[in-house]
């Protein structure tokens, strides 16, 4: 990976124990490239990817000192300030921000290129479809409920759920990357090895860092 990409994209959080043993492909995102195979995942890695989808606990952010509160004030602060041509009503933001963060937090992944690939896939819109079918902020697509989860495509318009499942998927493609997030943006798109995709989402990133 070079040293752009680093810079750009940080280091991702520890991983979570859930995702230990993974190793099949998972998701091809449709925004850009609509090249999505669904294939065959083996019984440990549907179980793992499974159980993390399932765990719907509230996105509620939980400090163990008062700067780590007061540092993700500030950056919802911040943050709130950049989303509001998207996302005018206060309260509306504040969830989305907060369950973003949770999400990302959860899965090892930074806040940042999580907005920037949200940007790119659905331009902050809530119901966004594609002409594949994907859905939502995170473009999933649909066969993911039925791998993942019960089989329920509409429930990829709920927020957390929606971004539940996209980052779930991401921090997968990043361990089956070995670390390299250009080559896992490029698996979530469905465009491995090719700049465009990957290049976007770098650069919507630049947009959310604190």
């Amino acid at each position: 990976m070079n040293l752009t990409r680093r810079v750009l994209l940080g280091n991702a959080l520890s991983i979570p124990p859930w995702f230990a043993g993974s190793g099949a492909l998972l998701f091809q995102a449709p925004s850009w490239a609509g090249m999505q195979v669904e294939e065959p995942l083996a019984d440990s890695v549907r179980t793992a990817l499974s159980s993390a989808i399932s765990n719907q606990a509230p996105p509620v952010p939980e400090f163990h000192d008062t700067e780590s509160r007061l540092r993700y004030l500030r950056w919802l602060g911040a943050m709130s300030e950049r989303l509001v041509k998207k996302k005018s009503d206060w309260t509306t933001r504040k969830e989305f921000l907060q369950t973003v963060w949770y999400e990302s937090m959860r899965s090892g992944l930074d806040v940042s290129l999580v907005l920037g690939l949200i940007q790119v896939e659905s331009n902050f819109r809530k119901f966004a479809v594609s002409s594949a079918g994907a859905r939502g902020y995170m473009q999933v697509m649909p066969f993911w409920t039925r791998l993942l989860a019960d089989g329920d495509a509409g429930k990829l318009f709920h927020m957390q759920t929606n971004l539940r499942f996209g980052c779930v998927i991401l921090r997968h493609y990043l361990d089956r990357e070995r670390g390299d997030w250009f080559m896992a943006l490029g698996r979530y798109n469905g465009s491995r090895g090719r700049a465009p995709y990957p290049q976007a989402v770098l650069t919507a990133q630049k947009v959310w860092l604190a």
